[in-house]
């Protein structure tokens, strides 16, 4: 494959303007929860501008099949962008997971076959990897180029048109390989499930004695799509805690109370002054974990993690926070602050909890 282009501050600055304008301009509130509730839930017509206009899908996709040619870091951008308007396209599920998957494989033959429909928008990829106990092994194992079994939690995967499905082996669970099926193939059952977060849909997938196409990929794929899925959500957490603590310095700017904005009491701007060191904080660690991804660092997994469980937690403090800062209508379904604040619980059990990944840290 050919080497990314590197990116310079002013063109990173100008990609990231271009996306928070068209999301300005086509994701507001009411048109995030009407996305919600259509089939898929996700915005479709959203997500082909986001492809057609700016080219989001293909932005970490090698140009010689048919990319931009850029990184993980400017997709990590995009990433940001729609956390911080919860806007369900599914960015992070085919930007990310499913491009990822295939670039960390290395399998020229399967990039050429997947990448270019992936890089258009044209097919939304979906990775299947979690089983029921979550993401500590596979729900799918693989033999004789046969499916077997279920991937829990698959991000939108009621929308996929192909899956990218880490399996385990029935003689060994902890070798891993990845495979290739059309979502719509026979034996795929594909179940939207209820979520915490209705921004973010989830689904269980179940292959039954499914066909698959076998990717070339080294042992530990599971833990670099691991090491890429906790430093990219951590890009997520970042945007979603900088709009939540954004969304309470606008309301305690314009709420009144005996008189006086509620942004003008001192204890209040404490706590608006803690919520944006943490804020500021969480930019910091998730930017030295993408980093150390897309320059292949030795202690890329390490940083991710610590990413992983710092962002999370913080995301959590930040909402949580936002939520008693907002008071009454903090805790309604009218207000956005309430989604993020249920993204922010979503997102820590992503991959694998918190602790998980602080136990990886320290060993």
């Amino acid at each position: 494959m050919s080497t990314p282009e590197t990116i310079s501050a002013e063109d990173r600055a100008a990609l990231a303007e271009s996306i928070r304008d068209v999301l300005r301009r086509r994701s507001d509130s009411a048109a995030v929860r009407a996305a919600t509730r259509t089939e898929g839930r996700i915005d479709r017509p959203l997500w082909e501008t986001l492809c057609t206009e700016i080219g989001v899908a293909a932005l970490a996709v090698p140009e010689e099949f048919d990319g931009a040619g850029a990184t993980l870091a400017e997709t990590a951008l995009a990433v940001e962008e729609v956390g911080g308007t919860l806007s369900p396209v599914p960015v992070f599920s085919s930007a990310v997971l499913a491009v990822g998957a295939v670039l960390a494989a290395g399998d020229d033959e399967a990039s050429a076959r997947l990448l270019p429909d992936l890089a258009s928008g044209e097919k939304i990829g979906g990775l299947c990897w979690a089983g029921n106990p979550g993401w500590t092994a596979p729900g799918v194992t693989a033999e004789a180029g046969l499916l077997r079994g279920t991937a829990e939690y698959v991000l939108d995967g009621d929308s996929a048109d192909v899956f990218l499905v880490i399996a385990g082996r029935p003689d060994n669970p902890d070798a891993h390989t990845l495979h290739e099926v059309d979502a719509h193939a026979e034996g795929v059952t594909v179940t939207p499930l209820p979520v915490l977060d209705p921004t973010r849909a989830l689904a269980r997938v179940t292959f039954d004695e499914v066909p698959a196409t076998t990717i070339a990929s080294a042992p530990d794929i599971a833990e670099r799509i691991r090491t890429l899925a906790w430093a990219m959500l951590s890009a997520e957490q970042v945007g979603g805690a900088a709009r939540a603590l954004a969304l309470t310095v606008e309301y305690t700017s314009a709420r009144k109370q005996f008189g006086r904005t509620l942004a003008s009491f001192q204890a209040l701007k404490h706590a608006m002054a803690d919520m944006y060191v943490k804020v500021e904080a969480m930019r910091s660690m998730s930017a030295a974990a993408i980093d150390a991804l897309v320059t292949g660092r030795d202690d890329a997994a390490e940083l991710a993690a610590a990413a992983h469980v710092y962002c999370s937690e913080n995301y959590m403090a930040v909402t949580g926070e936002a939520i008693q800062l907002h008071g009454g209508i903090g805790i309604t379904w009218e207000h956005d602050i309430g989604l993020y604040f249920k993204r922010a619980q979503a997102d820590a059990q992503l991959f694998g909890q918190p602790h998980d990944a602080l136990a990886r840290v320290v060993v």
